[in-house]
């Protein structure tokens, strides 16, 4: 029977403990962003809210829907995210099907790789280039620029390496060419590291803010984290679309609560169903050969 050592028992109450703390840190400030969205002004003025809503009411959330720049930026941020991540996964796992053979040249295609993931062009040649390709205040300039990612790649080709080449064996001899090998047995049996990068974009995608100040002239295609940057930084009532009677009934730091709290809502609730995909696809996807 496996007996566990006292320092086994001390390091796992450690450990717990760490990760507890770990998991508050996390949560405790999204508590207390909730409880100012649901508080009245007078109760935040005050510096009454905690962690629980004070006078509770739900003004902030029923005005950050009216707001039409807000909502407009939403809509822009959903379809950046399901467009990018396609594109990304696209790209990444095409590449990392052909990386996964044997062939001349890889090993140059796989330092190339490596070395746009250590260095970069810089910001001004990537706006140049964005702006002369005529990107530039379309939805082109949020997700072509970043569809290819070094790590990304490598997690998913070393991925494809863990599958036995007996399958794809067994496939050439039933007649099957290299894109239905990879479509109808490489793809399906690469769930986990698909899931886990696919996260790893959409959440990229999601958060981006400063490639829509960038490359948007107009605040009206500002993705939701730009707006909300914007929001943050240059918080006035102007900004949040407030008149003069709703800035004096609403809070703004209510709003601004209200605002990055539904902001975070989709990438919260889109985690749960991939969580399960998570572990299992990080580290299957860092094993080499």
């Amino acid at each position: 029977m496996y007996h566990k050592s006292k320092g086994y028992k001390i390091f796992s109450f450690f450990n717990y403990i760490c990760l507890i703390l770990i998991a508050l840190s996390c949560f405790l400030p999204m508590l207390h962003l909730l409880a100012q969205s649901l508080s009245s002004k007078s109760a935040i003025n005050g510096n009454l809210v905690s962690f629980w809503p004070v006078d509770f009411n739900m003004d902030a959330y029923a005005k950050t829907f009216r707001n039409t720049n807000f909502t407009g930026s939403m809509q822009i941020s959903v379809f950046r995210t399901v467009l990018g991540t396609l594109i990304s996964m696209f790209v990444i796992t095409t590449a990392g099907y052909a990386l996964s053979k044997d062939f001349r040249g890889r090993n140059v295609l796989m330092w190339i790789f490596i070395f746009t993931m250590l260095f970069s062009g810089g910001l001004i040649p990537s706006y140049i280039l964005v702006t002369k390709l005529g990107f530039k205040d379309t939805i082109w300039s949020l997700v072509l620029p970043g569809a290819f990612g070094a790590y990304n790649l490598i997690l998913i080709m070393n991925f494809f390496k863990t599958i036995p080449k007996a399958l794809e064996e067994a496939a050439f001899i039933d007649g099957a060419s290299f894109f239905v090998i990879f479509r109808k047995i490489y793809l399906p049996l690469s769930l986990p590291g698909l899931a886990t990068v696919g996260l790893f974009i959409m959440v990229g995608h999601w958060n981006a803010w400063f490639d829509g100040i960038l490359y948007m002239s107009s605040t009206e295609n500002y993705p939701l984290a730009s707006f909300l940057q914007t929001v943050v930084v240059q918080g006035s009532a102007q900004s949040m679309a407030l008149s003069q009677s709703e800035a004096a009934a609403l809070s703004e730091q209510s709003i601004k609560a209200a605002q990055i709290f539904i902001s975070t809502l989709p990438i919260i609730l889109v985690y749960p169903f991939l969580q399960k995909y998570f572990v299992k696809g990080i580290v299957l996807g860092a094993v080499k050969e």
